[in-house]
């Protein structure tokens, strides 16, 4: 009982209330107006209990707000979905991080209002969005902490010109975060130019860390879900790409002042 986890009892609470009332997952749905598969993807771990999902089980079976008062107790890991939660810990247990992405600023340089919308232009319920966010920016404090990894990033440079809903506010201030975050000593940001063409890092966003003890764990992200890598050919793998992506980047300096250079166009 020791290594149960808090999400793991509020989920065995959630699917104990179910089965006490006689329902299975789809008339269960029903009444709380959610699918049996939201219902499913609840009780498997796979999606995160979310403040809307517990107050509609709390109305329904009249629990008088049980429910949101255990989800509001949750630490910020065990809001994460199960599949996420792996690479958070190997994240918070690294010396160092590299990481590429091809669309998107990496999340633990992200402000909050990007996370926000980069969340919701991936199709993120909008009842999910929230606790995703809070998530993402507790996420960087190991960036901040007295030992933080090393952590270099490469970006495509259409991340620097991608927006939504025309957000230039946005834009701006997150390019600015960029710039600051390029000054700390132990983060370096590369930028792949335009110019650089095709190169293989455009086949999807992944990272890796290095652990203490020199071990190396990588990590990409689908459409469904993200997964750990730990397999001897796939980490061979991602670290070839890495180089490769590498040697089409732009030197740190320089993609400093093509970073500055892309802000001015987000005024």
């Amino acid at each position: 009982m020791g290594n149960v986890s808090a999400t793991a009892i509020l989920i065995d609470e959630l699917r104990r209330c179910r089965m006490t009332r006689g329902l299975n997952q789809e008339e269960f749905g029903r009444v709380i107006s959610y699918s049996g598969t939201h219902v499913s993807a609840i009780e498997t771990g796979t999606r995160p209990p979310t403040p809307e999902y517990v107050r509609a089980v709390d109305k329904a079976m009249s629990t008088g707000g049980l429910f949101a008062r255990l989800l509001e107790k949750l630490p910020p890991l065990d809001r994460t979905p199960v599949w996420l939660r792996e690479w958070i810990k190997i994240e918070e247990q690294a010396t160092s991080l590299r990481w590429y992405e091809p669309s998107y600023v990496p999340g633990l340089l992200q402000t909050e209002a990007y996370a926000r919308a980069s969340l919701w232009a991936s199709g993120m319920a909008t009842g999910e969005i929230e606790a995703g966010v809070k998530s993402r920016i507790d996420r960087q404090a190991i960036l901040n902490r007295e030992n933080p990894p090393k952590l270099a990033v490469v970006l495509d440079a259409n991340v620097l010109t991608r927006t939504t809903q025309d957000s230039r506010k946005m834009m701006r201030e997150q390019l600015d975060h960029l710039i600051a975050a390029a000054g700390l000593p132990h983060v370096q940001i590369h930028v792949v130019p335009a110019e650089a063409g095709l190169y293989p890092g455009l086949q999807g966003g992944f990272a890796l860390a290095t652990l203490s003890d020199g071990l190396v764990m990588g990590h990409v992200d689908g459409q469904v879900r993200s997964q750990v890598l730990s397999m001897a050919g796939d980490l061979a793998n991602l670290e070839a790409t890495w180089e490769f992506t590498c040697r089409s980047a732009l030197p740190a300096r320089q993609s400093l002042l093509l970073i500055e250079e892309v802000a001015k166009t987000w005024t």
